[in-house]
């Protein structure tokens, strides 16, 4: 019958070293939900919401909405998940869904109350530019820890690291082909994100292998 307890992954190991005898005996909680799911479809949907606006596929007087899910899904969700992967001890999880949940919360900060205070627009696309160049910093060593998770999950960080690259140079280059570009190529992290997400909820609630995902583990 499978174990219904899961060893607590927060108790270090060098922590479990110092312990008396007595004391070496790990605490068991209640297996915990893989949070990775949700994680993966908050940051699709709020890409897949920007990049159509990027893209110029629709009507770019209503990106603002794209701020409402940027704060509630891709940010406050995907930040929990996070935390959720923190405790589940899948260090890459947490740090990604952490970091992408507070880049959603800080673009919506950013929109919200920041942008207005810079108002030479060279400046402005200088600085967007900046900023979305560094995620892309971080999101190309992402990728390259993804080589141990799955293809699916690689896909998304190698499509996410071109489409944060693309649109900050575009951004900073004033150059609405090039972000047109990043739209396009945000689509597509979307629809791989989305995919991965899939997968794992599907392959979850059937019990089995539903939707390959190519699993990169070292066994």
């Amino acid at each position: 019958m499978e174990s219904t307890v899961a060893r607590d992954p927060t108790r270090g190991e060098t922590a479990q070293a110092r312990a008396a005898p007595e004391e070496r005996v790990a605490r068991i909680l209640p297996i915990t939900a893989d949070p990775g799911p949700l994680g993966l479809a908050g940051f699709a949907l709020t890409t897949f919401l920007l990049s159509m606006f990027n893209a110029h596929l629709v009507n770019t007087a209503g990106e603002p909405i794209v701020l409402g899910v940027a704060l509630a899904y891709g940010g406050l969700a995907q930040l929990l998940a996070g935390m959720w992967e923190f405790r589940t001890g899948n260090t890459f999880g947490a740090v990604a869904f952490t970091s992408y949940g507070a880049f959603w919360l800080s673009f919506w900060a950013f929109l919200q109350f920041f942008a207005k205070d810079i108002t030479d627009k060279t400046v402005l696309g200088n600085s967007v530019g900046l900023y979305l160049i560094a995620w892309g910093i971080f999101t190309g060593y992402m990728f390259i820890a993804s080589l141990r998770v799955s293809v699916a999950v690689s896909l998304v960080f190698l499509l996410l690291t071109a489409t944060f690259v693309v649109l900050g140079i575009g951004n900073a280059n004033a150059s609405v082909n090039t972000i047109k570009i990043g739209g396009y190529i945000g689509l597509a992290t979307a629809a791989a994100a989305w995919y991965a997400s899939f997968a794992a909820v599907t392959n979850s609630t059937f019990g089995r292998v539903v939707l390959p995902v190519k699993d990169l583990k070292r066994r």
